[in-house]
């Protein structure tokens, strides 16, 4: 629920409150008192600062060498993961010499070493990050050990475990990327002599931001850049580390009045920091790097944008560029393929080409405009996640669109993320547009003393949000300013965090197969920054691995990533495209409850009178004494409450699953590239006449495709028959139902599947809606059947009275031709149920003779969980398997019990 909000934000916050600040050293351009750039700026080829910096390189390179070879050497030993040991020296022996003496092959493909050092070595927490990176140099992962990313070309330090890793391993890809934005950067200062800003690797590619004066890029410039990133390449650079103080990167610097701000505010004083050379590039960077620049063999750069200084829109104007690379030609051929078909897919492209929604720029920017058809698909999904909560214990709950600013100063948002949120003047008092549902939730959880019978307490709120986006950040459907969320808070014992967990995710992995994406799970540890003690957070850690672990899906561990509130599972989708997402999150919360004062009544405490709880509440307030939290103006805006004897503060538990709605639309709008399954598609059945004068049967036909739930549309326009069907094909209805002549006498319907060549047949009206329920809106249960207890189930009312006969049309005719089933015009002839089987009556079935239906004889039967098979069971079992027989209701229902048995069991049953 908070995660998309506190995302990146921290640092660029603390950054953006210190822009004031004057940034400069020496006499070169400089950050003013407003936090703008002042001073010359010029565009030109080489400029002259990249001599002066680079002289400055060359004696702090010198010095840094001469520290190196200073350094006391020894032997040490390199433990691969196949158990293999080196020997080494330390100071001296580089990983790209293991990989050399293991073969030339390994030695040209990897990108960077990972090392577990064996033993203390200081230079691993040495250097504070000046590079806008707030992620740590070493990384905990399970059993204490910190690991490195180590440059290939870095002397060791010491004795290690060490892994090589390649272009194909994640963090070999972060490595080869984030080079290849220092390619880009010094392309773009040796082309135009900007100001480079922050340059990160992306989970595709990455980007470098420059400051241009007034320049606005072209074409033609991003083709100059991509043709010097290209030279760069050919020209093999090396990357070269360097280890500096604050002072020293100052100085080298001082050229760059937006690489001195980063310098000034986050390295401190008699602090050091590292950065890295390639060619005239020199530049703030924490590594490591590839080898040489010539390890990128294909180069491109593939887009454009603006964006701010530090996200700041009262701060300078940047221009961002973004760029692909990779270490060989055919993965770059690959990528352009993979794009052209990424663009036919985008989200945007089949929103205008379906009329699904539309995005005003001018009107309102950032809030999306559905269309009917979109609207559709918005509350299927909707009703999905609606439905499955009430087979789930969630209660759905409706709370309002705003709030005074006093509840977001409680709940800690209007301190840190008041920028990202909408505020309006009423009144003379602040109110703000919610951006996120749990403060509200809170507020419902405590209007009343809750006990602990109660728990867990699940409310669920498809509430409008809003979130003050940046206008550059906003792109479609995935990045918003207006939207909704599949948002639901659990109110929590401890001991119920593994079952309410091991629930949230089994409830995700049901819907994320729905849709058919593959997921991936991590467990995000305790940051750094993080409130609570270490007992709470270890036990809330232990519960959310225990439920990771009896999931039964595998999972990765990312230490110190976790919210600072609590720790979480972030849960990545994989769509069609191989592209991947996070939507889904499973968070714990114990700031929520403390901020917020909730308590209930824990087992074993007596209930006291009110009047008595008042009076003892007086009491203990008077010699309580909490946290408190102040404004700038010494106001004091937040204050602790007292926990109550008997009372226990919940754990909450902030799930979602879908996320955006908005974001979850697009994304599934690509993955099925616009063609959607039956019961999420907008554009369900085309009804298509053959002529004028099946006009009126064709709309009869619509309604009561409409009338038993479905979207359905006519078209009874002019043209010719072909183009009707083409049109309603390349339109991607599901189906497409024909009418004519034999269809308007028999009241039927000729059907053709979209994407399927040949048509199905002639189906009757109930034949082709059965053909459809069968495709409905999905449920991880089923509704309107009763569960057994105690293996019985009630009496089954049976069909209405006086209802029509079914027609006569069996599953086999309305089923694709492709799956082997008979066409309609192979169904029994009119006036012969359907609903009967006919089959040659076994022995121990004489009781129900051919003519009888088997449907009526399965109707009150037992085929539940619990229930025994009897021999008339298995003999009727032991005739239909195997045979291509219509699949009824009540007959699929009972045979796909017969078939969940296990062949010792069924060889269990009485012989026939």
């Amino acid at each position: 629920s908070r995660q998309v909000l506190t995302t990146g934000k921290l640092g660029l916050r603390a950054m953006a409150a210190a822009a004031g600040r004057r940034a400069f050293a020496g006499g070169g351009p400089r950050i003013g008192e407003t936090g703008k750039f002042e001073g010359d700026f010029k565009v030109q080829k080489d400029a002259p600062y990249m001599k002066k910096r680079l002289e400055v390189w060359e004696r702090l390179f010198k010095q840094h060498q001469k520290k190196l070879e200073s350094s006391p050497s020894k032997k040490i030993q390199i433990e691969l993961p196949d158990g293999t040991v080196k020997e080494g020296t330390a100071f001296k022996t580089t990983p790209m010499d293991i990989a050399t003496g293991i073969s030339k092959g390994l030695a040209n493909a990897v990108v960077v070493a990972k090392l577990i050092y064996k033993e203390p070595v200081a230079s691993l927490k040495q250097c504070v990050a000046a590079d806008m990176d707030d992620e740590p140099e070493v990384a905990e992962p399970e059993g204490g050990e910190e690991s490195v990313l180590w440059d290939l070309t870095r002397p060791l330090e010491g004795s290690c475990r060490m892994e090589l890793l390649k272009f194909d391993h994640p963090q070999g890809q972060d490595v080869f990327w984030h080079s290849s934005a220092h390619i880009l950067g010094q392309a773009m200062e040796r082309q135009f002599g900007c100001h480079l800003t922050i340059g990160p690797a992306l989970e595709s590619g990455f980007y470098y931001d420059g400051f241009f004066g007034p320049k606005n890029l072209g074409q033609e410039d991003f083709d100059a850049i991509e043709k010097q990133a290209a030279e760069i390449c050919k020209e093999q650079q090396p990357f070269e580390r360097c280890i500096i103080s604050k002072d020293e990167a100052l100085e080298l610097f001082s050229d760059n009045p937006f690489k001195v701000q980063l310098i000034t505010n986050k390295v401190p004083d008699g602090a050091l920091t590292s950065c890295y050379r390639c060619g005239p590039l020199i530049d703030l960077c924490r590594g490591p790097h590839i080898p040489n620049t010539g390890r990128a063999k294909a180069f491109a750069v593939t887009k454009n944008s603006g964006a701010y200084w530090l996200g700041d829109q009262k701060l300078d104007s940047l221009q961002r560029i973004y760029a692909i690379s990779f270490p060989s030609t055919d993965l770059m051929k690959d990528y352009k393929k993979f794009q052209e078909e990424a663009a036919k897919r985008d989200h945007r492209n089949i929103g205008k080409q379906q009329e699904l929604f539309m995005l005003h720029a001018t009107a309102s920017p950032g809030s999306c405009f559905w269309f009917p058809l979109g609207a559709r698909i918005y509350n299927r999904l909707v009703e999905l996640m609606r439905n499955e909560y009430r087979l789930r214990g969630f209660s759905e709950v409706i709370t309002p669109n705003m709030y005074t600013s006093s509840l977001f100063q409680t709940s800690g948002h209007w301190q840190n993320y008041r920028d990202d949120m909408y505020s309006l003047d009423i009144e003379k008092q602040e109110w703000m547009l919610k951006p996120m549902n749990c403060p509200g939730h809170y507020l419902m959880f405590d209007a009343r003393v809750r006990s602990y019978k109660e728990l867990p307490l699940r409310f669920a709120d498809f509430g409008v949000l809003h979130r003050n986006e940046a206008s550059g950040a906003l792109s479609g459907l995935t990045r918003v300013r207006r939207f909704q969320q599949d948002d639901a808070h659990i109110f929590a014992r401890p001991d119920q965090i593994k079952n309410e967990v091991l629930s949230a995710l089994e409830f995700l992995s049901w819907t994320y197969k729905l849709f058919g994406f593959e997921a991936t799970f991590a467990l995000s540890t305790r940051p750094k920054k993080a409130l609570g003690s270490k007992e709470i957070w270890d036990f809330a850690e232990t519960q959310l691995r225990a439920a990771l672990d009896e999931f039964g899906k595998e999972w990765s561990l990312n230490p110190g990533d976790g919210a600072f509130y609590g720790p979480k599972i972030d849960i990545r989708l994989m769509d069609a495209m191989k592209r991947k997402f996070q939507c889904g999150t499973v968070q714990l919360d114990f700031v929520g409850p403390i901020r917020f004062n909730l308590q209930y009544r824990k087992e074993g405490a007596e209930e006291v009178q009110e009047g008595d709880a008042k009076a003892e509440a007086q009491q203990a307030a008077a010699d309580w004494q909490g946290a408190v939290e102040k404004d700038d103006k010494g106001n004091v805006i937040w204050r602790e409450g007292r926990l109550k004897a008997g009372f226990e503060r919940p754990v909450i538990i902030h799930r979602a699953i879908l996320g955006s709605v908005e974001r979850m639309s697009a994304i599934l709008m690509e993955h099925f590239a616009g063609k959607f399954p039956l019961w999420l598609s907008p554009k369900q059945i085309m009804v298509v006449p053959v002529g004028d004068k099946f006009n009126a049967y064709a709309q009869w036909v619509e309604r009561q495709l409409m009338l038993h739930g479905y979207y359905a549309d006519s078209d009874t326009s002019g043209k010719t028959l072909n183009k009707k069907v083409r049109e309603a094909q390349l339109a991607a209805w599901n189906y497409v139902a024909v009418v004519g002549d034999k269809e308007v006498a028999d009241l039927t319907v000729n059907i053709r599947e979209r994407d399927v060549e040949k048509p199905l047949g002639t189906f009757s009206l109930a034949a082709f809606i059965q053909l459809l329920d069968k495709q409905a809106m999905p449920s991880s249960q089923p509704f309107r059947v009763f569960e057994a207890f105690e293996g019985r189930v009630p009496e089954s009312a049976g069909p209405a009275s006086g209802a029509a006969a079914p027609a006569a049309a069996s599953k086999a005719a309305a089923a694709p031709a492709s799956r082997g089933m008979a066409p309609a015009a192979a169904a029994p002839a009119a006036g012969v149920a359907s609903l009967q089987q006919r089959k040659q009556v076994p022995k121990k079935f004489a009781g129900i003779v051919v003519e009888d239906d088997v449907e009526a004889f399965l109707e009150n039967h037992p085929y539940v969980k619990g229930f025994k098979p009897s021999q008339q069971d298995a003999e009727l079992y032991s005739t239909l398997r195997g045979s291509n027989i219509p699949e009824t209701p009540h007959l699929r229902r009972w045979f796909e019990h017969m078939e969940s048995f296990t062949r010792m069991e069924r060889e269990s049953w009485p012989a026939a």
